[in-house]
């Protein structure tokens, strides 16, 4: 019995000791650095960290500042910076998606808490960190969205984005009928997360014109502060123009895409300070507009 005793009394010890010990996982048997507690060598295998696809990353339950996941859906390492998951590929950080307002057909929907490209959720209707791309309808993420990128005025005759084309980057301007990048159009570009040209992160996809318009129909007031004091805290990004690529209504407008075309345009959410300003129309699809990504749950 007292041999039993003095057993568990030095392996208690000896694991205390463990407990508060630098820890080396090698093959060599060297020491961790001084300043790790934890150090894994290896010349021919990796850190494997725990997999999941964003629904499950959602269900994690109060995340540690610092943990760290593999997500399978967006193929990248991500990690909990404290408030918002960040997106060490892109750069990206968002907050778990924003429930939608008020009471609208079909399941139940979440949305991102920025727009696509921005820095930030907004802190203003006119927080420029908040604004983000501004993309033409149907283009995906090829730096065409960027605010400062180049233009041209030759059509793209293929919506296939970074296959040596000359039109690669660049916003491409048109003034003529039916006022579209693209010749021919095409209408199916930016339907689904399995959209062609879907420019939302994995799982994401751009909203419909009905999930645009119940959105703006539960705001407190149908202009930019309604947008702004709605949970996707909307901004006045304003738009590029169709015609010459130029920045238009920055701060004094907002213009937001949806997937649904309707004939040669495609559907939009626009609002501006003034009263009842909010309405949902069909814009040209070579104008340059906000995007935000949704997902279903």
């Amino acid at each position: 019995m007292k041999s039993t005793i003095l057993t568990v009394l030095i392996f208690s010890v000896s694991l205390a000791s463990v407990t508060h010990a630098q820890v080396a996982v090698s093959g060599d048997g060297s020491q961790p650095h001084g300043s790790a507690m934890l150090e894994v060598k290896s010349t021919d295998k990796g850190f494997l960290p725990p997999r999941m696809n964003t629904i499950q990353r959602e269900a994690i339950s109060s995340p540690a500042t610092g943990l760290t996941i593999y997500n399978t859906d967006s193929t990248c390492l991500e990690f909990w910076n404290g408030s918002a998951w960040y997106d060490v590929c892109t750069g990206a950080s968002y907050t778990p998606p924003v429930s939608v307002q008020g009471s609208c057909p079909g399941p139940v929907v979440y949305w991102m808490d920025r727009n696509l490209g921005a820095s930030q959720v907004a802190t203003s209707s006119t927080d420029p960190l908040s604004y983000g791309d501004l993309y033409q309808w149907g283009r995906a993420s090829e730096g065409h969205e960027d605010r400062s990128s180049g233009i041209t005025s030759t059509n793209a005759t293929s919506a296939v984005p970074n296959d040596g084309n000359s039109w690669d980057g660049l916003f491409i301007t048109e003034d003529i009928s039916p006022w579209d990048w693209l010749d021919p159009q095409v209408g199916t570009l930016w339907q689904g997360v399995s959209g062609t040209n879907n420019p939302c992160p994995a799982g994401f996809r751009l909203p419909t014109y009905t999930e645009l318009d119940c959105e703006q129909n539960n705001w407190i007031s149908q202009d930019a502060a309604g947008a702004f004091a709605s949970p996707l805290k909307l901004p006045m990004a304003g738009r590029r123009d169709h015609s010459d690529g130029s920045l238009d209504y920055v701060d004094s407008f907002g213009f937001y895409w949806s997937g649904t075309v309707g004939t040669t345009n495609s559907g939009t959410l626009h609002f501006s300070g003034s009263s009842s300003s909010a309405l949902m129309s069909y814009y040209y699809r070579a104008y340059g507009h906000s995007v935000r990504c949704i997902k279903d749950y």
